[in-house]
């Protein structure tokens, strides 16, 4: 029985998730309606362009990594796709952020044509079950982002890191302790030798890892150094690893690129469309709604289009939003055609309103948005909206503020302080000092006592001509002073007439 990685008493369990032809599945994720068609994506500057990934449909057509454009020429049903850098960088977000709601801690393995990452599972059985319900969870959970996905099950990091390429059929669970006889039947190639590795092991005539791990560990030591050892110890299913997980992070983003300038919003939608449903997926499987999206659209020429849309309460209803992004690039066209889409989206706990008993109806709030939308296509932004003064003398200044639902606070939560206003009858005469250059209180004297000031808050203005900044006669401050160890908060007026100044209350 060979000895199985054990953390703080709990025996470790990783499972491997390993995507083939990483380039070619970021490009399709996107575009549904050409999975089923032979697809080879190129990478290279022209004419030098060679194929770097393609789907099964190509492959079984004979395209292979390598292939020049004139090659790919040769097959007339062919689609070739370029190489998004944006596009896998989004696609490794998004199933990163997927796999995180199993567990907290997962890697990233290098790797040159597919995308692999290892989830460790360790005591998460109490939660999704034993290995095979786990793998199966996780398998549906990628199969949602449009991925198609190798994954493998090990108490061993390494072991499940080559198994997982070769898990085609189905998830492979591989128990303890038999870790060496399940991966003697592999190539020696499942361990990612370098090529002088790969010549050396085709000279001594080494083609699988049993036989690797047969071989003596010290004349292997001798004619490969501690590499030697190494390989030994992964052929056997013993090599220990220090699992590095990526930081956390929850962050709902997509991006997609277009071969040619696009300026057709029923073109723009069909992209918007996967990525709203991708984002939604990811959003759910954490317990949350989209609160606001932003768009940005590279536009012919190198400049940006750029448009957010926030509703009333989070949604997670996919109509709802499609609505809304159709209605607003309606209203707001690009002014180019757009070689790129970028979405990113904020997340929100869904709210619900808890309107009175006796209170008004008022309309549900998504149909709500879309309505505002469907009004503000027509007469135009900014003039939707509830209208607020602004703090000024004018009565004409005002702006136009935006429609909200506001979600009921229990009163545990967010208790409402009010503070008593204690006034003096007559007023307390003051004698008052002021900093240097300027009319704002520093001290004042009370029944003998300086009191100095520590914050004031003026002054406001509560009699005279409110339209006109000449005539006013009264202007009142709220001070916050000290002397010695007692603080008060008080209410001082300034008798702008009489040229007096009075204490006329006190907040407790």
């Amino acid at each position: 029985m060979e000895r199985q990685d054990v953390m703080g008493g709990v025996t470790a369990q990783y499972v491997c998730v390993h995507v083939p032809e990483f380039p070619a599945q970021a490009r399709l994720r996107l575009r549904p309606d050409q999975s089923k068609d032979a697809v080879v994506v190129i990478e290279g500057e022209r004419p030098l362009q060679t194929a770097c990934s393609a789907n099964l449909r190509a492959q079984h057509m004979g395209v292979a990594a390598g292939m020049t454009r004139a090659e790919l020429d040769a097959f007339p049903e062919l689609i070739v796709l370029l190489r998004s850098a944006v596009e896998e960088r989004a696609t490794q977000a998004a199933l990163l952020q997927m796999v995180a709601a199993f567990t907290p801690r997962v890697e990233v393995v290098p790797s040159q044509e597919a995308f692999v990452c290892v989830l460790d599972m360790a005591g998460v059985q109490w939660i999704f079950g034993d290995a095979e319900r786990v793998i199966a969870a996780i398998a549906k959970a990628i199969c949602s982002l449009g991925l198609v996905a190798r994954l493998a099950s090990s108490c061993n990091f390494h072991t499940a890191v080559c198994a997982a390429p070769f898990a085609r059929s189905k998830p492979v669970v591989i128990p303890a302790g038999v870790e060496r006889e399940w991966l003697g039947r592999l190539p020696v190639s499942a361990l990612g030798l370098t090529p002088e590795q790969t010549e050396r092991m085709t000279l001594w005539g080494v083609r699988t890892l049993r036989e690797l791990a047969d071989l003596p560990e010290v004349e292997l030591v001798v004619r490969l150094g501690q590499h030697g050892k190494r390989l030994r110890q992964l052929a056997m299913g013993r090599h220990q690893h220090l699992m590095v997980p990526e930081e956390d992070g929850l962050a709902f983003e997509d991006a997609a690129e277009f071969d040619a300038p696009e300026d057709r919003l029923d073109s723009l939608l069909f992209v918007v469309g996967p990525m709203l449903d991708q984002m939604l997926l990811r959003a759910q499987a954490h317990a949350y709604s989209l609160a606001s999206l932003t768009m940005t659209l590279a536009l012919d020429g190198g400049a940006e289009h750029v448009r957010t849309l926030k509703p009333a309460l989070p949604l997670a209803e996919r109509a709802v939003w499609l609505k809304l992004i159709h209605l607003d690039i309606q209203s707001h066209p690009p002014p180019a055609g757009v070689v790129g889409l970028r979405v990113s989206a904020k997340p929100g706990k869904r709210g619900k309103v808890q309107m009175g008993l006796f209170s008004p109806q008022l309309p549900e709030p998504t149909r709500l948005d879309v309505t505002l939308a469907q009004i503000e296509a027509m007469v135009g932004e900014g003039r939707v909206g509830s209208p607020r003064l602004l703090d000024t003398h004018h009565p004409q200044d005002f702006v136009v503020e935006r429609f909200v639902v506001k979600v009921a606070q229990s009163k545990s939560e967010h208790p409402r302080v009010s503070a008593v206003l204690r006034r003096l009858r007559p007023p307390a005469t003051l004698h008052m000092w002021f900093d240097a250059g300027s009319d704002r209180p520093n001290a004042f004297a009370l029944e003998g006592r300086r009191y100095r000031v520590l914050d004031a808050f003026g002054p406001w203005r509560r009699s005279g001509e409110w339209w006109s900044q000449r005539v006013w006669s009264r202007d009142e401050w709220d001070v916050r002073a000290i002397a010695g160890e007692t603080a008060i908060t008080c209410l001082i007026v300034h008798d702008l007439l009489r040229h007096q100044w009075a204490l006329e209350a006190f907040y407790d």
